[in-house]
């Protein structure tokens, strides 16, 4: 690793970037760095007017073809998490980093940018972008923006490494993850009467357990992948609320729910039957309680990663890392974003997942140059290729 890697490091670790807040501080630093080594810089705001925005940067060549590093510069919330230290000030051990964000993902990010004058140092024949989104953690938001962008007027790489942690593996192939919200309408009254009402939170239980019986059949049907655990698409239910007294019946209820799906799954597997159930159930109400309604609102949409067997990713990295296996993830990345846009996608980076959204987040020092090694021979593949 370089020596202004660490310094790197911290700068980026002492942006509190939970994604509920902004991350503008450290976009506009890291393109104010990119800058100053010659890199061409476009920044992508949040198109909803956030204060938040993408990152996208060129070294190279500006033509097509190129190979997209891509990270996210968000981080979980530290609240109500047993720290040793304070979480956005980076603590360096004999063997690791600690902070928050080291492994998830400002480790990789810092490794490419600690990179940028080696990258700068001789001409490139093939460009490599850096692909900084934010919202990752909240369901792969701010990156379908930044595609958009690409797609429009910027040039359209070739392939696409997300460096998400996976301990320097081959991930070719992970589940998707959509999320969705269902609201339920009831009729309100007094809790001694509760045939004069509706209850919502009562309506919503009868959801759930359909549900329940639908995910039987997701459990016994398929489509199985056993390279996942579980082998077949998957559903939770994250929270729910609901009414206002414990003397009143409940007039509306909400509760929060996500699909995992593995590659060839979909949550059309849920909505489809769930959907029947809930247009029967409301017609048999809405008689009686005309107000009645169940309402199923979309809120995060990101797909699986789908192998793509000796595809361009997987062949280059093959390549300069001598690796041979491939790996399954268990958790969802924005890969399936850029694959869906056209690009080969693969995932590799350093750390482990199992570092991450932990208290005293950290990762190896022996990672991290596994990860500068591999940079470096991108680069020198990128100066002949």
């Amino acid at each position: 690793m370089t020596g202004s890697f660490t310094a790197i490091l911290e700068r980026l670790i002492a942006f509190d970037t939970v994604s509920s807040r902004s991350n503008m501080a450290l976009i506009h630093w890291i393109g104010d760095y990119l800058k100053e080594h010659g890199a061409e810089v476009e920044i992508v705001p949040a198109p909803d007017g956030q204060p938040k925005a993408n990152l996208w940067a060129t070294i190279g060549p500006k033509r097509d073809g190129g190979i997209v590093l891509s990270g996210h510069t968000d981080v979980v919330p530290v609240e109500g998490q047993p720290w040793t230290s304070d979480p956005f000030k980076l603590v360096e051990t004999d063997a690791r980093f600690v902070g928050r964000g080291t492994s998830d993902m400002k480790g990789f990010i810092a490794l490419c940018l600690a990179l940028v004058p080696e990258m700068a140092g001789k001409p490139l024949t093939t460009p490599l972008h850096f692909a900084f989104s934010y919202d990752e953690e909240l369901g792969c938001l701010g990156a379908p923006h930044l595609l958009k962008a690409i797609g429009q007027n910027l040039p359209r790489p070739r392939l696409a490494i997300i460096g998400e942690p996976t301990g320097m593996k081959l991930g070719v192939r992970h589940k998707g993850v959509y999320s969705f919200a269902v609201d339920v309408t009831g009729k309100d009254g007094h809790s001694s009467q509760p045939e004069r009402g509706l209850n919502a939170i009562g309506l919503a239980a009868e959801v759930i357990s359909e549900m329940a019986r639908i995910y039987d059949g997701i459990r016994a049907d398929g489509p199985f992948d056993r390279s996942f655990d579980p082998p077949h698409c998957s559903y939770n239910i994250g929270s729910i609320e609901g009414g206002t007294a414990v003397n009143i019946i409940a007039r509306q209820c909400r509760f929060l729910w996500d699909f995992r799906a593995i590659p060839g799954g979909h949550p059309d597997q849920m909505l489809g039957p769930l959907t029947a159930f809930i247009e029967k159930r409301v017609a048999e109400l809405r008689p009686i309680v005309p107000e009645v309604d169940i309402v199923i609102t979309p809120r995060v949409s990101a797909p699986p990663l789908v192998e793509e067997h000796d595809g361009a990713a997987e062949a280059l990295l093959k390549h300069l890392t001598g690796a041979n296996e491939t790996v399954s993830l268990a958790y969802a990345t924005e890969a399936g974003q850029f694959q869906q846009a056209g690009m080969s996608a693969i995932v590799c980076g350093p750390g482990h997942i199992a570092q991450a959204h932990q208290p005293d987040e950290f990762i190896d020092k022996e990672q991290l140059a596994a990860g500068d090694v591999f940079l470096r021979r991108l680069i020198d593949w990128a100066r002949v290729n």
